[in-house]
């Protein structure tokens, strides 16, 4: 039963992650591609790394591979933010070399 469950979030987190980027393939704009990503970094990799933790039972690695989903979880939505309000921002000038 235990891995029937694993199988069935493992499916469908890499279902998410394909699609996300088939996405990005297709769209061009960047706040698109944002768009298309923000699904992988806050569904996916979480529903993969608890498909992870269901398959290996309880024990300190399931604990190890929950935290990793939480914070993929919580830590996708702000990275997208992040980047979003970094291009709204315009583009980074090029750093200059330093003369040795």
């Amino acid at each position: 039963m235990r891995h029937v469950c694993a199988l069935a979030l493992l499916t469908a987190g890499v279902a998410v992650l394909l699609l996300s980027a088939l996405a990005l393939l297709v769209l061009d704009r960047p706040y698109g591609r944002l768009h298309a990503l923000a699904p992988a970094a806050s569904i996916g990799v979480p529903l993969v790394a608890l498909a992870a933790a269901v398959e290996t039972g309880p024990g300190r690695a399931a604990v190890k591979l929950l935290v990793l989903a939480l914070v993929s979880a919580a830590g996708g939505p702000a990275t997208t933010i992040a980047v979003a309000r970094a291009q709204a921002r315009g583009p980074v000038p090029p750093r200059e070399e330093a003369a040795p």
